[in-house]
């Protein structure tokens, strides 16, 4: 199988409990900060208020921070089944997490914008390339609704007490689109470390002239997160090779470690039965959480290469080559293997591989309280390894088809409710709705 070197693919972050920890923390402080504005009366919001993560209205947080003409900062990425490819209307941006926490900088980018202004909320940036170059430690970038060119890359790291946030201030509101003359094969490549994506559409369908995306969201630091992102129509008509693709990827290449891939979707993903791309791909640590990825020409959750302490929980993953592929294979800097790998609470759905072990795996994975069913072959596992709790029927989504519009959200009278387990689980689903403890935990990126 596993010629699955998507290029030179992608990294990601965690081990086991403290990656929840860490992110529950962001969200804390997010909502403490970001949600007080909610509840005033306010003016209109102007296109740097933060809307559509928590239901509503969100004030700009920008009163309490700096404001600074950006200094110059260089440049510095490098960089496996079938489904049926077909356009579908895009899914609304329903309810999400909270944002950002209070940063010491801020930068704007606008439609209106310009590269030669200050990046400041009077005088924006107009493109995301030169607000990668403005960014320093302990910043936000707020990005207003519009479109804006892919192509870019960021190269400035944050730190552990001082993030990096680049965020779309209306859910799925920043388009990033390929350029006219597009010169890469990446989106949106971040090698920074500490640093956020936060709610963009990375939408490949309008290729142009030039290199074609193989990429989404390309994720190369150390202790990123990517979050509540809408990632589709990527290397739809890329050539099938080895060089492979990925709506969004974290990266060990660079030895980038504890990734966060969390509540984004993903749809409509590679050239139809090409193996070599992938929905979500994770070659290091980190956690794969409440994501709703389908129609994926291979995986729509691939580990690969030195991928290990993974907790892969709460997707809602169909229509593709393979669901869930954990293995190990074609290494960057260890030949262990995927191990200590915990995949719960997942519903892999009608694709030609459920849940599947490939490559070199460890005895240390553990598959817990699945719904996995109308998968040509459901379960592939190595070295003696059993799945315990698994629901084997159909998981009862409000509207489903492998080719048209649906709607994955669960119905109150699904298998798939209060049939999860809390160990490891998110402590909210995909579109913010927390996840109940006295009715039971769902299984699936929904919760009832």
């Amino acid at each position: 199988m596993s010629s699955l070197k998507v290029g030179t693919i992608l990294m990601i972050k965690l081990t086991t409990i403290a990656p929840d920890l860490r992110i529950n923390a962001l969200l804390c402080c997010s909502a403490a900060v970001l949600l007080t504005a909610a509840a005033s009366a306010a003016a209109a919001p102007d296109a740097f208020d933060i809307q559509g993560y928590n239901g509503g209205a969100v004030a700009d947080v920008s009163a309490t921070q700096t404001e600074v003409a950006p200094a110059s900062t260089p440049l510095s990425r490098r960089g496996v089944r079938n489904a049926p490819a077909v356009a579908s209307p895009a899914p609304a941006p329903s309810v999400a997490t909270a944002v950002t926490p209070v940063t010491s900088y801020n930068y704007y980018v606008s439609p209106t914008g310009n590269d030669a202004a200050a990046g400041t909320k009077a005088a924006p940036f107009r493109t995301l390339a030169r607000a990668v170059k403005a960014v320093r430690p302990n910043s936000t970038v707020f990005v207003a609704p519009g479109t804006y060119s892919g192509g870019f890359r960021n190269t400035i790291s944050g730190t552990a007490s001082g993030r990096i946030y680049f965020v779309s201030t209306t859910k799925w509101g920043a388009k990033i689109v390929p350029p006219a003359n597009s010169t890469g094969d990446v989106a949106f490549d971040n090698r920074g470390s500490y640093v956020d994506i936060i709610g963009f559409e990375v939408n490949g369908s309008a290729i142009q002239s030039g290199t074609k995306w193989r990429y989404g969201i390309y994720n190369g630091g150390s202790y990123d997160s990517i979050r509540d992102n809408y990632v589709h129509h990527i290397a739809k008509t890329i050539p099938c090779t080895s060089g492979g693709g990925s709506a969004i990827g974290a990266d060990s290449y660079y030895k980038g470690v504890k990734a966060d891939i969390v509540s984004n979707v993903v749809h409509d993903i590679g050239p139809t039965a090409c193996h070599f791309v992938q929905g979500i791909y994770m070659s290091t640590s980190g956690t794969i959480k409440n994501n709703v990825v389908y129609r994926v020409a291979e995986a729509a959750i691939h580990l690969w290469h030195d991928a290990n302490n993974v907790i892969i929980t709460n997707n809602t993953v169909t229509s593709s080559g393979t669901g869930i592929i954990v293995g190990g294979g074609d290494y960057y800097f260890t030949t262990a293997g995927a191990n200590n790998v915990h995949v719960y609470n997942n519903i892999v759905y009608d694709n030609k591989y459920g849940i599947s072990e490939q490559g070199r795996t460890g005895t240390s994975n553990t598959y817990r309280n699945n719904l996995v069913y109308q998968n040509t072959y459901p379960w592939t596992l190595k070295n003696g390894l059993k799945h315990t709790g698994t629901v084997a029927t159909v998981p009862g989504f409000t509207s489903y088809s492998r080719t048209g519009t649906q709607n994955l959200k669960i119905t109150s009278g699904s298998a798939a409710v209060a049939r999860g387990t809390s160990t490891y689980a998110h402590p909210t689903d995909v579109v913010g709705r927390p996840r109940n403890s006295s009715t039971g935990f769902d299984i699936g990126a929904y919760q009832h």
